[in-house]
């Protein structure tokens, strides 16, 4: 690893801890309902969309409500681009002539994009129509995306509200975060993209000739404005089969820079909003470090073992399924974010990174997308283990657990168990189901614990709702569509409804001043405790899996045995 890569790496987490309170203190604004830049455009827009939906922007829900109009709305979401898919062959914007959509596929492509997983089990510039791409792929890139801001910001507000009933308007929360967040980021973004080449058309397929005068035909689309929202909305879907390691998707190291970046922007900038928006930025801060401590231990870990000497090749640094173009420093670190972001883009094929280096990444998945996560999700995942965290702190000390000044009684620890359990259970007994069936077997690429690994970690993307492929395993069969579909399902909203029960439960809460006696959860003690919560609890629940896998594997490797 050379100076410049480490550089790179500091002017990394330097530009993200700059922006994160820049943006972060936008969008306290925006879901505040109060005057911004973006003002005087978007609020006649706001307005339009509101008149034309039915909806009274002054009207709020109780938690029951929200919880009804986000299922509804994504449900909706769902058919759609189901519907979408199996029409596909018939309908415009298809200069490739690309057939209909099978069932099962178009199921688990629906399930994906709405869950904001992006999961893929097919080849987007082989499968997928222009108007299937934007139609319905980058329409639910934007929703799925505002769903979970939204999810965040209703917490938020049940946190931070004194003895009130309602948690704020779902429409409201959604078409804001759409239009004053996503889109105009968004639009920065792919203006930037096109700039260093990536592309922006609706020209049909190139065939072109190679230096060997072969024939090959260059895949062509509207790929720099799904990039964008794809990155940003941490969602994932690749445009082209290889993701952003083709060079359509990602031509420069610029481009290469600014997605990374967004891989983690806006779920970095939320720890910012909820400080705010709670009246204290210090607790905000502390979330914010938890986070970033788990993301800079794991690419460490990552980045060690990648530089180590391999015994099976007798060198180090093996660049076999690595980015050549950028190196494997950027490789790594795409890999870390990506896993941690919730986001699933890849520039390199994780089944190639050592086996240590990709049980980091599975883990990263596996504690819940909380080390920044989904955008929302991922501080809404992290805000149920601050709960939990609250709690245990309170039993150790013999106080009624408190945070913000609320007490955390049994109702919120239930529902913060619900969430925890839910896609761990997913996870365990899918993987568990799949190893023992010859369906989930056989469209394995390797035996033993590598093949274990492809398995273990397709269903960690799915119920984590990340996207990111492990590769090697042919997910494109009705056992693993349907079933990673299911996944999905449980790992979204087997979470959201859990969280809106929390917020409904702690916003008709007095709030009590701190005393003594008080546990302080704005400091560098609390968030240390909430850093050993989270790996206590995900060892707990995946350290056999992962001994089965990436552990039992880099022991073997180290004996000079390979899978």
């Amino acid at each position: 690893m050379t100076p410049l890569e480490l550089l790179q790496i500091v002017i990394f987490f330097g530009v993200l801890i700059v922006l994160t309170p820049l943006l972060g203190g936008f969008m306290a604004h925006v879901f505040a309902g109060e005057r911004t830049l973006l003002t005087p455009v978007l609020r006649p827009v706001e307005g339009i969309i509101y008149r034309l939906s039915g909806v009274n922007a002054t009207e709020e829900q109780d938690w029951h409500g929200y919880a009804i109009a986000l299922i509804a709305f994504n449900v909706l979401g769902f058919l759609v681009v189901f519907l979408l898919q199996l029409a596909q062959g018939a309908l415009p914007l298809n200069p490739a002539g690309l057939a209909s959509v099978e069932p099962a596929l178009a199921f688990n492509t629906a399930t994906s994009f709405m869950t904001n997983t992006n999961w893929q089990s097919y080849a987007g510039e082989t499968t997928m129509s222009y108007a299937t791409q934007m139609l319905g792929l980058a329409v639910q890139n934007f929703v799925s995306a505002a769903t979970g801001i939204a999810v965040v910001i209703a917490l938020t507000r049940g946190l931070a509200r004194r003895t009130a009933h309602t948690l704020g308007n779902f429409w409201v929360d959604l078409v804001r975060a759409t239009l004053y967040v996503l889109l105009p980021v968004s639009l920065i973004l792919a203006l930037l993209l096109v700039s260093q080449g990536v592309v922006q058309n609706f020209n049909a397929y190139t065939e072109a000739t190679t230096l060997m005068g072969e024939t090959q035909v260059l895949p062509q689309g509207p790929a720099a404005s799904q990039i964008a929202i794809k990155q940003l909305g941490s969602n994932g879907g690749g445009f082209f089969n290889v993701n952003s390691a083709h060079p359509f998707e990602n031509p420069t190291p610029l481009s290469n820079f600014l997605q990374m970046l967004s891989l983690l922007l806006i779920a970095a900038a939320l720890t910012n909003t909820y400080g705010r928006m709670i009246g204290s930025q210090r607790q905000g801060w502390v979330i914010f470090g938890a986070m970033l401590t788990l993301l800079a231990a794991g690419l460490s870990l990552m980045l060690v073992s990648e530089y180590s000497a391999n015994p099976m090749f007798g060198i180090a640094g093996v660049m076999e399924g690595k980015e050549v173009r950028f190196g494997i420093t950027n490789s790594i670190l795409w890999g870390a974010a990506t896993t941690a972001a919730s986001n699933g883009s890849v520039n390199a094929m994780h089944s190639s990174f050592t086996p240590l280096a990709g049980g980091i990444a599975m883990l990263n998945m596996l504690l819940g997308e909380i080390i920044f996560g989904g955008v929302g999700a991922g501080l809404y995942g992290m805000l149920i283990f601050v709960i939990l965290t609250v709690f245990i702190a309170g039993l150790m000390v013999g106080r009624t657990p408190e945070y913000l000044g609320k007490k955390i009684e049994a109702r919120e620890i239930q529902m913060a168990i619900v969430a925890i359990l839910l896609p761990s259970a997913a996870v365990l007994l899918m993987t568990a189901f799949a190893s023992v069936t010859e369906a989930g077997l056989s469209n394995r690429a390797n035996a033993g614990p590598h093949g274990f690994s492809e398995i273990l970690y397709a269903f960690a993307s799915a119920s984590n709702n990340n996207g990111s492929a492990f590769a090697g395993l042919n997910a494109n069969t009705p056992f693993y569509n349907v079933l990673l579909g299911i996944a999905m399902w449980i790992g979204r909203f087997g979470v959201i409804v859990p969280v809106l029960a929390i917020a409904g439960s702690m916003v008709g809460k007095k709030t009590a001043p701190p005393s003594p006696g008080t546990f302080p959860t704005d400091g560098a003690v609390f968030a240390g405790l909430l850093i050993a919560v989270i790996l206590i609890v995900g060892a707990l629940t995946f350290f056999p899996a992962l001994t089965l896998g990436p552990i039992v594997e880099h022991l073997l490797m180290a004996a000079g045995r390979s899978f």
